[in-house]
């Protein structure tokens, strides 16, 4: 999978495990774009066809919304829940797990807003 992580998802380890599972991925420092605002990751994403990951659940949400509803379309939005809950977040190794569980059921992607935590 393509995948653009925005600046609250670019962890190193993740980033690696990631790759190792086969995956593609860009963070906003890879563009020297880190610190932007949501929505111009969501438009980098997008220009780059690449499914955006982030655990900034509500902004992603609007500008999901925000992209359906004016008729445009996006890769993807794949989005890690943080509660502060032990039991239910996912670690990095739980967030590459996820990913791959959600390929493998060959679920779609494209113009989805997706919950990673429901793929552990």
């Amino acid at each position: 999978m393509r995948l653009y992580l925005d600046d609250d998802s670019a962890e190193v380890l993740l980033v690696r495990l990631l790759q190792r599972g086969g995956h593609d991925v860009v963070r906003p420092s890879d563009l020297n774009m880190a610190g932007e605002s949501d929505p111009v990751h969501l438009t980098q994403a997008i220009a780059l066809n690449r499914t955006l990951l982030s655990a900034n659940y509500d902004d992603f949400e609007e500008l999901h919304y925000l992209v359906r509803q004016a008729g445009g379309t996006h890769p993807g939005i794949l989005m890690i829940r943080r509660e502060n809950n032990r039991r239910r977040d996912l670690t990095v190794h739980g967030i590459a797990a996820a990913i791959s569980k959600l390929l493998a059921a060959g679920a779609p992607v494209e113009n989805q807003f997706i919950i990673l935590n429901h793929w552990r």
